[in-house]
C-alpha cells in the first residue's frame, strides 16, 4: 500500500488568504498546505479519501488512470468541493463514491445535474454507495472498514484499510470504535492547532489519542497556520509521530 498525502491543511488552507504570520510566509514547502485528502494505491486499486476544492491542482501531477473508489468522510465543502473535477475520470467508468447517507444526500442536492433523469452531455456520472460505520465493504477486492467519529455533534466516517486508518475532523471517538483501531501500522488523524478547538482535536488531544491507539506510526493532518512551523513542531513530537505535508508518500 502506498499512501500519498495530496493535502494536509484545514478548510482555509495554508497560507491563509491575507495572513502574514510566520507560517503563512514561510519558505518551507512543508508549511504550504492544500485541503486534506489522500490518494491510496493498494496493489493497483486506487482509492481517494475526500475530494476537496483543491483536487484539480492536487491530481494534475499524478498519472491519469482510473480511481476505483472515492471514500468521503462527510459533506463539508473542504472535503467534497472538488467532486465535479472527477469528471475526466468518468472516461474510464462511472466513478464509485462511498459515504454515509447524509453525505450522499448532500451531494445530490449540490450536484443535481449529475443525478437528473436526462443528463446534460458531459456531466460527471457517479455510482453512489451508502456505507455505515462498523460494516465492512470492498472495492475491487480491497476490504474497507468505516469507523464512526464525532466532528463535534456531527457523526462522520473514518476508514480503515488493512493496517492503515484515516480519521479527519475528529473531536471525539466513540468508545466502541477504539476496538476497530487496534493493531495499526499507520494512523492518520487531524490535529488542527496548539490551542483547543470546539470541533477539532488540538495537538495535545491528538497525541493523547495516538498514545491510546498505539499505532506503529502516526501522521497529523488538517492543520491550520496556528499549528506553527513544521520544522519546529516536529522536533517536539514523539519519535513515531509526524506532521504530514503535501506530497508525502508513506509505504506500508
Amino acid at each position: 500500500m502506498i499512501v500519498k498525502f495530496l493535502g494536509t491543511g484545514t478548510s482555509t488552507g495554508v497560507p491563509e488568504i491575507g495572513c502574514q504570520c510566520e507560517v503563512c510566509t514561510s519558505k518551507d514547502k512543508r508549511d504550504r498546505r492544500l485541503r486534506a485528502s489522500v490518494l491510496i494505491d493498494v496493489d493497483g486499486v486506487r482509492l481517494l479519501i475526500d475530494c476537496g476544492p483543491d483536487f484539480r491542482q492536487q491530481i494534475m501531477p499524478e498519472e491519469f488512470k482510473q480511481i476505483n473508489g472515492v471514500l468521503l468522510t462527510h459533506e463539508h465543502y473542504d472535503h467534497v468541493g472538488g467532486i465535479d473535477d472527477l469528471r475526466p475520470f468518468c472516461k474510464f467508468a462511472d466513478v464509485d463514491i462511498y459515504a454515509n447517507d447524509m453525505t450522499l444526500s448532500a451531494l445530490k442536492n449540490r450536484m443535481p445535474y449529475s443525478f437528473a433523469e436526462h443528463k446534460y452531455p458531459g456531466v460527471p456520472t457517479f455510482l453512489l454507495h451508502k456505507v455505515d460505520a462498523g460494516k465492512p465493504f470492498s472495492v475491487n477486492g480491497v476490504e474497507i472498514l468505516p469507523v464512526q467519529v464525532m466532528h463535534l455533534k456531527l457523526p462522520i466516517l473514518g476508514y480503515r484499510i488493512h493496517g492503515f486508518a484515516y480519521l479527519t475532523d475528529v473531536k471525539t471517538i466513540p468508545e466502541q470504535e477504539y476496538e476497530n483501531l487496534r493493531g495499526l501500522d499507520v494512523l492518520v488523524i487531524n490535529a488542527l492547532r496548539i490551542e483547543e478547538h470546539m470541533s477539532h482535536l488540538s495537538l495535545s488531544e491528538a497525541l493523547e489519542i495516538v498514545a491510546r491507539i498505539k499505532p506503529k506510526k502516526a501522521y497529523f493532518i488538517h492543520m491550520s497556520h496556528h499549528m506553527g512551523l513544521h520544522e519546529e513542531v516536529q522536533k517536539a513530537l514523539p519519535e513515531n509521530v509526524f506532521l504530514s505535508y503535501d506530497g508525502l508518500e508513506v509505504k506500508l
